[in-house]
């Protein structure tokens, strides 16, 4: 086509952003770190605020022994303890295995014997199957259908003992139960411009469509806001499904009419803007939206 191309890539003017100072609990060796080259670890460290799991119990749909998942469970517990969480070592229904070809019965079944007050589950750890496809499949069930709380896990890390690999776990399990762990030391100390010197709500939204050939699939909105300030770490997130292909978030807002209250709002934005208030004991004066 007569195109010329330069063999050489062009040269552009750039800089490298210092990293941000993270705070960790003081009551590890290490209570603020500097990350180098974009890594860090928990290694000398502990959660700045450790979540709390008092119910929870764990299925196995894997080939594993039970054995093996309980001794895994166990090393998992052990390692969110110290790693700042209060996290009772006793499920609160025995480890045991389950069928892979009947997820939905087994998890509706661990569901219902725990609705009683005091025994609703905060946690539930899965072993995923041997076969890989069962992940959207659990998530979809515990996160939108039973409202459980869930962290899946690869059979093949049952009988391992990496710690690194449960130092990981234990992050994602605290964030997930309402813990926070690091923040950012700028937003402590309040030295973020447009964040820390007045209540700022951050939000952050996406739309994400079906394939082509899905035509009659919805799309899924994503709606994350900031739960926490100064700090702006710990995020609530909602999702709705909406029109195929609609990219205009369709219930970011809305009104209807109550024959008696009159006409009421409501939507995502509404819902997010209230919890920050309940959070935080303050209505956010600022708003940053993504």
């Amino acid at each position: 086509f007569g195109i010329q191309v330069a063999d050489g890539l062009t040269s552009v003017d750039a800089r490298i952003l210092p990293a941000p100072m993270l705070k960790y609990h003081k009551s590890g060796r290490e209570a603020s770190v500097n990350p180098d080259f974009g890594q860090w670890n928990m290694i000398n460290k502990k959660m700045f605020n450790g979540g709390r799991v008092e119910v929870w119990t764990c299925m196995n749909f894997s080939t594993c022994l039970n054995q093996d998942v309980i001794g895994f469970c166990q090393r998992l517990v052990d390692m969110c303890n110290r790693k700042g969480m209060v996290f009772n070592r006793r499920p609160v229904i025995p480890i045991s295995s389950y069928n892979p070809y009947q997820i939905e019965k087994a998890l509706v079944d661990v569901h219902n014997k725990t609705t009683q007050p005091g025994k609703q589950l905060q946690l539930l750890i899965i072993i995923l199957p041997d076969v890989r496809g069962s992940y959207g499949r659990i998530k979809r069930v515990c996160e939108t259908e039973l409202g459980i709380v869930s962290q899946c896990c690869q059979p093949k890390h049952a009988s391992s003992r990496n710690m690194q690999y449960f130092e990981n776990v234990a992050l994602k399990i605290n964030v997930k139960v309402g813990g926070r762990n690091t923040v950012l030391d700028d937003a402590v100390q309040k030295r973020i411009p447009l964040v820390t010197d007045r209540p700022t709500i951050i939000f952050g939204a996406d739309v994400t469509h079906p394939q082509p050939g899905e035509d009659s699939s919805p799309s899924i909105v994503a709606v994350v806001a900031s739960m926490d300030w100064p700090e702006v770490t710990k995020y609530r997130g909602l999702v709705s499904a909406q029109a195929h292909n609609e990219e205009i978030i369709q219930d970011l807002y809305k009104s209807i009419q109550d024959p008696q209250r009159g006409l009421v709002h409501g939507g995502m934005i509404r819902e997010l803007l209230i919890a920050f208030k309940i959070s935080t004991n303050r209505k956010p004066e600022s708003i940053i939206f993504y």
